[in-house]
């Protein structure tokens, strides 16, 4: 599976949250499709098949990404050094 680019994912994440406040605010038709498309793209960005997997997923992701920077930080601090 491609990973998804950490801006990419944020993005569809905030996408997913303000469709799914929307909706369950107010849901009319184009809420529930809206949050129908988000849920649909953000598990397939995860490699899932419902939506708590694919944040589950997500977080993983972005806790995964943000171990990558801080080696790559600690990585280029020691080749500095």
């Amino acid at each position: 599976m491609l990973l998804p680019a950490e801006k990419e994912l944020r993005a569809v994440l905030a996408r997913f949250a303000e469709a799914r406040f929307r909706h369950d605010l107010q849901p009319t038709g184009h809420s529930s499709r809206e949050l129908e498309d988000t849920s649909a793209r953000l598990c397939a960005m995860t490699g899932t098949g419902s939506v708590n997997e694919a944040l589950a997923a997500a977080d993983a992701l972005l806790d995964q990404m943000r171990a990558d920077r801080r080696a790559a930080a600690r990585a280029a601090r020691v080749l500095a050094a």
